[in-house]
């Protein structure tokens, strides 16, 4: 039977497609509308898997929304009820197949467990806010997913964040990761303690003891779901916003690895899945991989990856998942002779071949690429995405060159920091810290690792940059038509 998974009215939409326990498709609504982070479902999209795939039989929601309502009542958000009729809001899709809910949190959870390579678990899910969880924490054994302890709103790490991305001028919800890039350039001692007290009751972590027979309590002082712009106002000039950035940003460091340690003493299988949209905090997921054996990151840890985990928390069973390369499908050949002569006389150049990645991240089928050594190419491929000369760079890199020239943690998904060896060698995808996100490729017969195997042929350089084939505020590239527009709107030589 064909079911999907529907996240949506909220922000990022998306939709994923099964097929009984397979995977079939998974794709973010902004994709096919054209809108950054669309909450809604779209037409095209609908129309597009409806000629690809059968009819569904059954629709999973990625949340309750009579508890959602409750908790917008209580947080004086009103009561939209036909927001909230998710029949009826489906029904203006054409979509008439039965209707089934999950909780929030745990299809975040379902989303990580059920597509991560472990038998054991332990799941902790951080984000702005589900219907009411903030921070749950979850023991996963085989099929079964069990939660250990649950945070509620007001009290949330993730809404936090978002007012703090906000407090620094940038869109809540959305620039979060922009905040995360400024915090290199800032000082984080200057406004930590301040930011730590204003914000936050002193944490029960305060030693082993407490970690070990208490919960992993991070109380709120202030409810933050309308921001707050009332901090500090006078502090505008470019310096304070970068000293606030590090600030928020160690902070949350610190936090993590709080709950971290918590989630380390129940877990017995020391296998960590982290999941919500802070699980997206690169830096900060670094500080804690030296407590686990292993980490998985979902590729889409967000609400648009519950479109998966929502299905799964159903049917509790996991399932492969060897890539996130599951939306539109342009065909035909990853064009790597293409690529490589355009990379040699220029530089810089795009591809949009195979299927689209489902996250928020480029991981080589919808990618701007360029050369990592040139001393001029992050600056021309920021003012090619009209983006914040201070924003960092990705290096995608062969798996087995990545030791070489990266210390400390990396995976396949760029979910992670670690040091570059030789800033001299590539400094377009080093950060102002020394620290790059890395993303690796195996040998496993990919368009990308084609590209990489022959790039490294051809220069003895075995990586290259890779952000994702967009402009600021804009979605990633889907489709060839997309992809033409691009190249003549921002004369890039975009490869199908």
């Amino acid at each position: 039977m064909i079911t999907w998974g529907v996240s949506a009215n909220s922000h990022d939409a998306a939709l994923a497609v099964f097929d009984n326990d397979q995977l079939l498709f998974a794709s973010h609504s902004e994709r096919f509308s054209g809108i950054k982070n669309d909450a809604h479902l779209n037409q095209a999209m609908i129309d597009y898997v409806l000629t690809e795939y059968s009819d569904p039989g059954q629709v999973i929601w990625y949340e309750r929304p009579f508890v959602k309502t409750l908790r917008q009542l209580r947080a004086g958000q009103g009561w939209n009820y036909d927001k909230n009729n998710i029949r009826k809001y489906l029904q203006s899709y054409g979509i008439h197949a039965p209707v089934k809910y999950t909780d929030h949190h745990l299809a975040h959870a379902a989303a990580g467990y059920y597509t991560s390579p472990f038998d054991q678990a332990t799941v902790v899910c951080i984000d702005s806010i589900g219907e009411f969880d903030t921070l749950t924490i979850w023991d996963a054994n085989g099929s079964d997913l069990k939660r250990i302890y649950k945070q509620t709103y007001p009290h949330s790490i993730g809404l936090w964040y978002s007012a703090m991305t906000q407090r620094i001028g940038l869109k809540p919800q959305e620039d979060e990761y922009i905040l995360m890039g400024m915090a290199a350039y800032g000082n984080p001692q200057r406004f930590f303690n301040e930011i730590l007290h204003e914000f936050f009751h002193p944490v029960d972590g305060h030693s082993w003891l407490d970690i070990f027979y208490n919960k992993p309590r991070v109380k709120m002082r202030h409810n933050l779901h309308r921001g707050c712009m009332w901090w500090r106002p006078e502090l505008n000039a470019i310096q304070d916003l970068f000293d606030i950035a590090a600030a928020v940003q160690a902070i949350y460091s610190y936090l993590l690895k709080y709950v971290s340690n918590w989630a380390r003493w129940k877990s017995t299988s020391g296998n960590l899945v982290l999941m919500g949209g802070c699980a997206l905090n690169c830096s900060a997921n670094s500080s804690i991989k030296s407590d686990w054996n292993n980490i998985w990151i979902m590729p889409n840890p967000g609400d648009a990856g519950s479109a998966v985990g929502c299905v799964l928390a159903h049917t509790n069973k996991h399932i492969k998942m060897d890539n996130a390369f599951l939306g539109y499908n342009i065909q035909g050949e990853y064009p790597v002779d293409k690529i490589i002569k355009e990379l040699t006389q220029t530089g810089i150049c795009g591809v949009a071949s195979g299927r689209a990645e489902f996250g928020p991240r480029a991981f080589g089928n919808r990618s701007l690429l360029a050369d990592p050594r040139g001393n001029d190419i992050k600056d021309r491929v920021n003012d090619i995405k009209k983006r914040q000369q201070f924003r960092p760079f990705a290096p995608v890199v062969l798996s087995e060159h990545a030791d070489a020239n990266f210390d400390g943690y990396y995976n396949n998904y760029m979910q992670f920091t670690s040091t570059c060896k030789h800033p001299d060698l590539y400094p377009a995808i080093c950060h102002a810290d020394g620290t790059s996100r890395v993303q690796t490729v195996e040998p496993d017969g990919s368009g990308i690792r084609q590209l990489l195997e022959a790039w490294y042929k051809h220069t003895g350089c075995p990586m290259l940059l890779n952000t994702s084939l967009n402009i600021k505020g804009k979605p990633m590239v889907n489709d060839l038509t997309d992809a033409k527009e691009f190249a003549i709107m921002y004369g890039v030589e975009v490869f199908s």
